[in-house]
């Protein structure tokens, strides 16, 4: 994942100035007065007649926004190109878009597409030159998921930041501006110019499957501030920032991913608590806005979700809220959008509820012969294609793609993962680590009385690009902080082997670290810490995703809450623990009891310091 060469990309060379000339002559013409990269007002009339000279087969490729394998738009590795042939029925990037063009191109980790960011560029200018030298060949919008967190998919070296929900401990529209600023650059140093992101779900329920961290938290004016400051960010950076999920995703038990979940707030409740976050971003001039995969009867109740729901998208969205930017769908292969209607029926009901771009549809070839078929029998007119087309040029405009499309490898150097940004980003994870326990003042460690430290407890995968695991990255943290730290993995589901194993472990250690990801009542990271604080060791439980994790340990004479645990996250726990900086986050979601869940133990704003 973190090769450092560029390899064979097949696109290595940064096109020359002739190159670009002449690959972009055609829209250059068309946009001759296309002036700096954040001109508010694109001239409209250019970009009309640009429309106007498409292809019927060219408007339906501008909507659909794909996946594809490999590292280089024309020489992939083999298994990705058999891959591309196994899905899409192309080798490349470059046949992808020869074939169906495509209006833009998202970036996947797990699609080899981020190997690292000189290789990410060249893929991007090599997307470019592809599109570019086609007949009427206009730039690509090329974007990724990379919310920082638990979910990115660009890693080292580039600069990962706090997940939202450690942003919302911080507190600091600030910090969430210059997350947006940094991170912003850097996407565009590699040629992609969309990110999805900022994640503006209120998560009231603490039992969220797949929002959770992702969200700033459950408090709709705090959740506001800093989606409107993040997108402030982006956006000021020439990236474009995408709010989701709408119409909001942040109080279901059902991840859309794998179901069909439903929301069953009233209007009035959807008004006060899911709504704000998206007026905050419209009000901020946010360029996209993601639908959910969900169902909210009190807004449209046909039972379809909101992706494909036109009182929703344009009833609320557009003509309620007055957004008139780019409505992309969230990913059409997730089950909460095929479980009504089939993969075909989908594309062609998300652009009548008033979706601009598909996203990542599971059979591009199926989706986008449905449109195809859909304006040629009349239940789409060539009209409706052509709003959401100028929409998407509108923005391409904007983000300077017809002026620049290209990036440079001096960029990539001069902005990506800079040691200015890397301490930006260690500096606001200081501001966002939550001390939550502090029994005897336990914390901080101090080297002197603690100077062995044990290391145990979850290793989830480590998110996209970051070191991991887990245990090792706290330990090797406070090691380089003057402790002797050693790191024993035991997993979510620690065996009582693996237990009595660390038990053993944390007697001949001074104090123990345990690292704690989603613990439930009967979890054996619960009965792993219960035998550890047995000991009479000094026990440290660092809950590394939900905080709800310290209602399941009422024994543990300290915890702390790191949100995530991506390095900048844990480096910044360890920091806390051996006091070189005080713990100043507090929390942005409440902590339930665990044995009454209607009672609050710990509240919203909840943090202690030394």
């Amino acid at each position: 994942m973190h090769d450092t060469g560029t390899g064979s990309t097949g696109n290595t060379a940064q096109p020359s100035r002739r190159t670009v000339l002449a690959a972009t002559a055609g829209v250059t013409a068309a946009l001759a007065a296309a002036g700096p990269a954040h001109a508010a007002a694109p001239d409209d009339s250019r970009l009309r007649a640009l429309v106007s000279r498409m292809t019927l087969e060219e408007k339906v490729g501008q909507l659909f926004v794909m996946r594809v394998y490999g590292h280089s738009a024309t020489a992939p590795d083999q298994a990705d190109i058999d891959a591309n042939l196994k899905e899409i029925g192309v080798r490349t990037a470059a046949e992808l878009l020869a074939k169906y063009r495509v209006g833009g191109i998202i970036y996947f980790a797990w699609a080899h597409n981020t190997r690292e960011p000189h290789q990410i560029a060249d893929l991007s200018n090599g997307i470019q030159k592809a599109s570019l030298g086609l007949p009427r060949g206009l730039p690509v919008l090329i974007s990724t998921d990379q919310e920082h967190g638990i979910v990115a998919r660009v890693g080292k070296p580039a600069t990962l930041f706090p997940g939202a929900m450690a942003v919302g401990a911080g507190g600091s529209r600030s910090d969430a501006r210059t997350l947006g600023r940094i991170a912003g650059a850097e996407l565009r140093a590699m040629g992609i110019r969309q990110d999805y992101s900022p994640v503006a779900d209120v998560n009231v329920n603490p039992a969220n499957p797949v929002i959770g961290v992702r969200s700033f938290g459950s408090d709709p004016r705090a959740v506001s501030a800093l989606v409107a400051a993040e997108v402030a960010g982006y956006q000021g950076s020439g990236v474009a920032a995408t709010a989701k999920h709408f119409p909001g995703h942040g109080d279901t038990n059902v991840d859309s991913h794998t179901g069909f979940p439903t929301i069953t707030h009233s209007r009035e409740l959807w008004e006060k608590l899911d709504a704000p976050p998206f007026r905050a971003a419209i009000a901020a001039g946010i360029d996209s806005i993601m639908t959910a995969h969900l169902m909210v009867p009190a807004l449209d109740d046909s039972g379809d979700p909101a992706t494909l729901s036109r009182p929703i998208l344009t009833g609320i969205l557009r003509e309620r809220l007055g957004y008139d930017g780019v409505v992309v769908t969230d990913s059409l292969g997730m089950e909460g959008v095929r479980s009504k209607y089939g993969d075909a029926r989908v594309p062609v009901l998300a652009l009548k509820a008033g979706v601009d771009q598909l996203l990542n549809p599971p059979d591009l070839d199926l989706a986008w012969n449905a449109v195809l078929t859909a304006v040629r029998e009349g239940e789409l007119t060539e009209a409706r294609l052509d709003v959401s087309i100028l929409r998407v040029l509108r923005l391409k405009s904007k983000l300077g793609l017809f002026r620049s499309p290209y990036v440079s490898q001096g960029g990539v150097d001069r902005t990506v993962g800079t040691r200015a940004h890397l301490a930006a980003a260690d500096r606001i994870a200081e501001r966002t680590t939550t001390l939550l326990v502090n029994e005897g003042r336990l914390l901080p460690l101090s080297r002197r009385r603690h100077p062995k430290v044990l290391v145990v407890g979850a290793d989830p995968a480590s998110p996209s690009g970051t070191t991991g695991p887990p245990t090792g990255v706290l330990a090797g943290a406070l090691n380089e902080l003057g402790f002797t730290a050693t790191a024993l993995s035991t997993g979510t589901a620690p065996s009582a082997a693996t237990i009595a194993k660390a038990v053993a472990a944390a007697r001949e250690a001074d104090a123990v670290v345990a690292a704690t990801y989603n613990v439930t009542a009967g979890s054996a990271q619960k009965a792993l810490v219960e035998q550890l604080v047995a000991t009479g060791r000094p026990v440290v439980a660092v809950a590394i995703r939900n905080p709800y994790d310290v209602a399941q340990l009422p024994t543990a004479p300290a915890c702390l809450a790191a949100y995530s645990w991506t390095d900048v996250e844990l480096r910044s726990a360890a920091r806390v623990i051996a006091g070189r900086v005080k713990p100043r986050g507090k929390l942005p979601v409440p902590v339930q009891r665990a044995d009454d869940p209607e009672q609050v133990l710990y509240p919203v704003g909840y943090g202690l310091s030394y």
